[in-house]
């Protein structure tokens, strides 16, 4: 947990962007209730014999007892790691419900338009296949192009709105992948821990590792127990 926790939120991106914890409803001891019901049972307080159950539980996969614990964020991130983070809600299961996300849209609103800048520009990987290599050596000339391109992006934009163009038509004038945009993600734990699990990996976008991180963060305010435990048995 390198991200520092303040009231809910950790900054990420350099502070360009950030997560947010809104809402939760459980704890450790709910992940154990869910499991003792089968018997009947209920713990009231986290003995060492219910720890040993939360770390049996996630080494063998019993997910459906993390399925009654339910987080709600705030994120603001670039539109391109938004895009990876959605397929977290696209499933086929029983469990569908349990996920609810609505954002922004710049449909109704047309406050300040953020994009995001890399800090580091990095090369093609060596085996061309997903992810990066070693920081570019002409990186500074990349992101005064990209900062130039932002630069006539927003003034269009803001030209367009002026002249009475509606706000959807408007939008397509800003470049969609950099644009910084806010959603908010409300699921079970379980699909936390998947989330964390997939966007923690060393194959994942380094932005998105970066929000994984931090909500791996914040779900250790509630279940510092389970978190802990998926984390060295789950990812």
């Amino acid at each position: 947990m390198d991200n520092p926790v303040e009231n809910g939120k950790i900054e990420v991106l350099g502070g360009q962007g950030y997560v947010r914890l809104l809402d939760n409803m459980g704890d450790d001891l709910s992940v154990v209730n869910a499991a003792r019901v089968s018997f009947d049972k209920e713990s009231k307080e986290l003995s060492s014999n219910d720890k040993n159950l939360i770390d049996f539980l996630v080494k063998h996969k019993h997910d459906s007892v993390f399925r009654h614990q339910v987080l709600s964020f705030e994120v603001y991130a670039p539109l391109e790691i938004k895009n990876q983070w959605i397929k977290h809600t696209v499933a086929s299961t029983h469990i569908d419900d349990q996920y609810g996300w609505n954002e922004s849209s710049r449909r109704y609103i047309t406050e300040d338009a953020e994009f995001y800048l890399p800090e580091v520009i990095h090369s093609k990987p060596d085996n061309n296949k997903q992810g990066h290599g070693e920081p570019h050596p002409n990186q500074e000339d990349f992101k005064a192009k990209l900062k130039n391109t932002y630069t006539i992006a927003l003034e269009n934009y803001e030209n367009a709105l002026a002249d009475g163009v509606a706000p959807q038509e408007a939008r397509l004038l800003l470049p969609a992948y950099a644009l910084m945009v806010r959603w908010r993600w409300t699921t079970s734990l379980n699909a936390v821990l998947n989330f964390v699990s997939l966007r923690l990996a060393s194959g994942a976008q380094l932005e998105i590792q970066e929000y994984a991180a931090a909500v791996n963060s914040l779900i250790y305010k509630n279940y510092p127990y389970t978190a802990r435990s998926w984390s060295l048995h789950r990812v």
